[in-house]
């Protein structure tokens, strides 16, 4: 019950247990196809460009960055946390000029303030994390995607912690290219990175397109600067998912298969009915910590709908609290990073664990290993404010 990564719904360890095949057997063609179909759902896009990167989540953020950034182009990062500063990093490993603004931890950023930084730095990259599990913040993003263009700037999003729990409208906001992972909100393990990108972006990726010696043909022209890392080389693995089936790498079959299966549930689900799934028992988890005395970090207007940051009681060895719950009731919570370690918890409700007898333990659990640590909590006080979220809840969400 941390901020990732979580369990992974039943169905999909299933689905990963099915036989491997080769990448040229029509059933895998089959299954990638179905699958870049099934994810276009889960990113409300129409872009054709969707489609895996064989790595966890920070292997989908490179290709994105490296794909798109030549040594010495403009970048701009909005930091709120942690993951704001790892694309910075990974930005300027690219060989990018950085730029960053940034907001205290526990708040986010004003479009305008955005749209200042744009003017001023005028970037080929807008980089931008959707949620940042470090603090548990959401950054608004409908209007960045008006604000990027309007500098001929493009859109890159790390949804990783907020895809599949929290609203995300690809086409909608004019994200151009957006990246993820399975094991938070999508209900998968660790070890696929779902990627979208916009016709504009593909464009200037191909732009950069080199197809390594032995597997070009005489057809294939160099163009561009060659994009840095080979196996996260965005211009060949859109020939590896397209009609060209490009032999670039080995796919990770079970990890195909398990990303399948994640985007088949939440389409069987439907994304509305899954995003107000988590904001309903992120909620009864959010009303059970105060339930419980517990102050929540941050400005919860802002909080995503699947992880909540609790301030430690003074006095406090938030350690041995995790430690108990973990020895003792088998769940795991989480801490933070930087400024913010060892001061707050972070509770998750996500993905497969986005469900009431989740909740419930966990708050029963939370406050046994508090009063044992010898904080006077109320008697009950977090499952009945989360008992009391789920009375008032509105009709139709699964519980």
């Amino acid at each position: 019950m941390g901020p990732g990564p979580v369990d992974a719904d039943p169905r999909v360890l299933r689905a990963m247990a099915a036989s491997l095949v080769g990448q040229f057997d029509p059933f895998m063609t089959d299954t990638m196809n179905e699958t870049m179909a099934l994810w276009r759902t889960v990113w409300r896009t129409e872009n054709e460009q969707t489609f895996l990167v064989d790595g966890t989540s920070r292997a989908g953020i490179e290709a994105a960055l490296v794909s798109l950034l030549e040594p010495g182009d403009r970048v701009l990062v909005p930091v709120f946390g942690r993951f704001g500063h790892l694309l910075a990093e990974i930005s300027a490993r690219a060989g990018a000029e950085v730029h960053t603004i940034e907001a205290p931890w526990g708040e986010v950023f004003e479009p305008d303030q955005i749209a200042d930084a744009v003017r001023r730095v005028r970037p080929k990259v807008l980089a931008v994390v959707h949620g940042d599990t470090s603090t548990t913040m959401a950054q608004p993003l409908e209007a960045l995607g008006a604000i990027a263009r309007e500098h001929d700037a493009l859109l890159y999003v790390d949804a990783t912690a907020s895809l599949g729990g929290n609203s995300f409208e690809t086409d909608a906001w004019g994200v151009d290219v957006a990246t993820a992972g399975l094991q938070k909100c999508l209900g998968g393990p660790s070890g696929s990175a779902p990627v979208t990108v916009s016709v504009r972006a593909a464009a200037l990726i191909r732009a950069r397109k080199h197809v390594e010696a032995g597997i070009r043909s005489a057809d294939d022209i160099d163009h561009g600067a060659r994009i840095a890392s080979n196996y996260l080389d965005l211009a060949q693995v859109m020939d590896y998912w397209g009609p060209r089936r490009l032999n670039h790498h080995t796919e990770a079959t079970s990890m195909l298969y398990a990303a399948r299966e994640c985007a088949r549930l939440l389409a069987v689900e439907g994304m509305d009915a899954a995003i107000a799934r988590h904001a309903l028992h992120g909620g009864a988890m959010l009303a059970g910590v105060r339930g419980l005395g517990l102050e929540v970090f941050g400005d919860v207007a802002h909080k995503m709908h699947n992880v909540v940051a609790v301030a430690i009681p003074d006095g406090v060895d938030g350690d041995a609290v995790r430690g108990a719950l973990l020895s003792d009731f088998g769940l795991e919570i989480g801490t933070s990073f930087g400024s913010l370690h060892g001061k707050v918890w972070r509770i998750g409700t996500m993905g497969h664990n986005a469900r009431r007898d989740a909740v419930l333990v966990t708050l029963a659990a939370l406050e046994q290993a508090l009063r044992r640590a010898g904080v006077p909590v109320p008697p009950g006080g977090g499952v009945d404010a989360a008992l009391g979220v789920y009375e008032s809840a509105t009709a139709g969400v699964v519980a």
